[in-house]
């Protein structure tokens, strides 16, 4: 039932006599009429109306204190917005105004259903954050009346939910800390649509926003790619994650017998000759391969011997092939895994094995120092700590270890990990306090697993699906923006998280698409990034033939400040915090940090206030009924105002010709 109010709306249908039916407790009242108005109480006016046999649809207004005739009427399918659906239409229903995106602006949504599935289409404002004006307190979902009452007599009025608390989605009006929608490119399914239990929106008050909803990615103007690349080594394991990057230089595997590798200058980007290439020779076939980050010149690779082959990479870059390494670090019984550099102690480097064993080398004396054990199968991936204490594992098993190498060689922690056994990563999140494992599911399906860096046993606190794919997720975090970056070798999509401590502990940002597969994506050091682009994170996309930087931006309006609300002070994690004796003897360090503010900008938050202008006119501008004079009036102006003033002189009027004797006769 709907409550009659001053006016209210009737829609005409071709198919007039219909019934309307009252029930109550197995009771009911009805009338059947044609071209009539159909009265079943005081309260409830519906019309059946037919226009012409030529089946014009129209809508058509009526004021219910005065049914002699409509006050105002409209055709469908004249000037009015409308939506174009992909497939036929069998049936339409609205979502309830508690579960739609307030943030988003969506002032209404509906599910389609179609002849083989449910489509939702939303209908939004363009506005940028939640608005007042657009979100009235709406009607409750508790009735204000049982049936019975309703027969006596009774009137009262459902209970109005107040705009603050109908959506868990958001705190107050046009608030920057309001709780951020699901994004447009969720796939997670739509809201449930049932509001909140008081606990429920008392704690979704507490839920953090997203600075990164919108981020964007895109692909760096051509000029900055290095084109014509061949016979690249596309079947690395899954355990590598494909090629590897620095601020200088890119190191590629390439398919050629030998385990030679490609390195390329990112100062000389362009079309590579069709010449031979001078390479790395490794001898046998590349497993795994890293930059040193404190030396842009050294290169470590696994080989499928057991061995690590060091490289040092000449000033300028390749002239000729290599052929003899800086040290060979022996130790492994079986072939290599990965390998991984400390992130705060030089020359410190970690490495897995078919043996089952995990081992830490000091490159300075070419000897192994630590041998960790624990792992009862295949190590999928390694990951040290922010501070470079512990060193998490992920393993086939089922297991996710804590180790802490300089007292113990068995883990300090174990966990149950991701159930697939297809392959698995980790990575350190949110100041080193939780563990970030991609992995897969019992249904092979990707997923994400937060857990708890002090309580591994407990399993993962929450979790998140991704999508179904055989690939394994390599994930980038940005400390300085807690943003985690996903793909895999062979995807098309990149995923961008926003990491929090607390619930919802994932918000799932914009993603990026390339134009097609791509062999892997590496990022290279803050440093990189153009803030006056507002770029938060820059990388090196592999492809078959090509190399392209990509950038991640955040949408912001007052590009020419400093947002220094994204950009905090960053580590600079290209030079070493400690010695690898002093870190093997105890000490621990940590990064300095400096500022990525140009000298030249000034902070977002020093920047003066601007009053704040209304862009949008009230909605009673637009609602106001206008005659057809009046229309034709408007429209009259218009094309005057277009066609411009009649008097005014025309632009050759103005041009200087030439002096009659200089016209020349034939």
């Amino acid at each position: 039932h709907i409550r009659a109010s001053a006016k209210l709306v009737a829609f005409n249908t071709e198919q007039a006599g219909k019934a309307i039916k009252v029930w109550s407790k197995g009771t009911f009242a009805s009338c059947r009429k044609k071209d009539q108005l159909c009265t079943v109480s005081a309260m409830f006016v519906l019309v059946f109306h037919q226009v012409s046999t030529c089946y014009h649809r129209e809508v058509r207004l009526w004021d219910s204190r005065m049914l002699s005739s409509s006050v105002s009427s409209a055709s469908l399918g004249t000037s009015m917005s409308h939506c174009l659906t992909d497939t036929a239409t069998r049936g339409v229903a609205m979502v309830p105004k508690v579960a739609l995106d307030v943030m988003s602006c969506e002032v209404m949504r509906v599910l389609q259903l179609t002849d083989s599935c449910i489509v939702p289409i939303s209908y939004q404002v363009p506005r940028k954050e939640f608005h007042e004006d657009l979100y009235p307190d709406t009607v409750g979902t508790t009735p204000a009346m049982s049936a019975e009452e309703w027969w006596k007599g009774g009137n009262k009025q459902v209970k109005a939910l107040n705009k603050l608390i109908q959506c868990s989605h958001c705190l107050t009006p046009s608030s920057s800390s309001a709780v951020p929608s699901r994004s447009p490119s969720s796939t997670s399914g739509l809201s449930s649509g049932f509001l909140p239990s008081p606990s429920q929106s008392a704690k979704a008050i507490q839920r953090p926003t997203s600075k990164f909803r919108h981020i964007q990615g895109a692909v760096m103007h051509r000029d900055t790619h290095i084109t014509n690349l061949r016979g690249l080594n596309l079947t690395t394991p899954g355990e590598c994650d494909g090629f590897c990057v620095n601020r200088q230089r890119v190191a590629v595997p390439l398919a050629i017998s030998g385990g030679q590798i490609g390195i390329f200058e990112r100062s000389q980007p362009g079309r590579l000759p069709e010449t031979a290439l001078s390479t790395i020779q490794n001898s046998v076939n590349v497993v795994d391969l890293s930059w040193d980050p404190f030396d842009t010149h050294r290169l470590a690779v696994a080989g499928d011997d057991a061995k690590i082959r060091v490289w040092q990479v000449p000033e300028g870059g390749l002239k000729e092939t290599l052929t003899e390494p800086e040290v060979i670090l022996q130790g492994h019984t079986e072939k290599i895994y990965s390998i991984k550099f400390h992130p705060l102690a030089s020359g410190l480097l970690v490495s897995s094995s078919y043996d089952l064993t995990v081992r830490l080398w000091n490159l300075e004396s070419g000897e192994q120092v630590k041998l960790l054990t624990g792992h009862q199968d295949q190590v999928f991936g390694m990951a040290w700590s922010p501070d470079g204490k512990l060193l998490a594992t992920v393993c086939k098993d089922g297991k996710v270890r804590i180790y802490d190498p300089r007292k113990s060689t068995a883990p300090v922690q174990e966990g149950p990990g991701p159930e697939g056994q297809r392959g698995a990563r980790a990575v350190w999140v949110c100041e080193g306090k939780y563990l970030l494992v991609s992995g897969f599911d019992s249904r092979s399906e990707r997923v994400l697993y937060l857990y708890s860096a002090d309580s591994l046993s407990s399993g993962a606190i929450a979790s998140t699906s991704i999508d179904i794919s055989p690939s394994t997720l390599i994930p980038f975090y940005d400390p300085d923006t807690s943003v985690v970056i996903l793909t895999a070798k062979g995807d098309t999509r990149v995923h961008i998280y926003e990491m929090f401590p607390q619930d919802p502990y994932f918000i799932e940002c914009s993603s990026f698409n390339s134009p097609e597969p791509h062999k892997g994506l590496a990022f290279l050091p803050k440093t990189e990034c153009n803030v006056r682009d507002v770029e938060i994170a820059v990388g090196l996309l592999l492809t078959k033939t090509t190399i392209e930087p990509v950038a991640f931006r955040v949408p912001r309006v007052k590009k020419e400040f400093f947002q220094d609300d994204v950009y905090t002070d960053t580590a600079v994690c290209w030079e070493p915090a400690l010695t690898a004796s002093a870190w093997l003897s105890g000490s621990n360090g940590q990064h300095k940090k400096i500022s990525l503010k140009p000298k030249d900008m000034t902070p977002v938050s020093e920047a003066p206030k601007e009053a704040p202008v209304r862009k949008y006119l009230p909605s009673s501008v637009y609602l106001e009924e206008k005659t057809d004079e009046q229309k034709k009036e408007e429209l009259l102006s218009a094309m005057v105002a277009k066609l411009g003033n009649m008097d005014d002189p025309l632009p050759q009027e103005s041009f200087e010709g030439v002096d009659e004797d200089e016209w020349v006769s034939e």
